[in-house]
């Protein structure tokens, strides 16, 4: 077993406490760099900014959203 298939199975054994620990490094340096107030401001655009681009990529439903902002 080559070093690549070791590292893709460690990860893929733990992934979710992966990619926690990297979520909480980014939130904690939001924080820090920002205040407690305008980070947590920057995670709600962020979180705001996901939902609508999850919107616009389902099929169908993005280019009426986009229909009703264009009349």
């Amino acid at each position: 077993m080559g070093m690549k298939e070791k590292f893709l199975a460690i990860l893929s054994t733990h992934f979710g406490k992966i990619f926690g620990a990297i979520m909480g490094l980014v939130i904690s340096w939001i924080i820090i760099a920002f205040g407690v107030l305008k980070g947590l401001f920057v995670l709600l655009c962020v979180a705001v900014g996901f939902y609508l681009g999850s919107y616009l990529d389902s099929p169908g439903e993005g280019r009426s959203l986009i229909s009703r902002f264009m009349r």
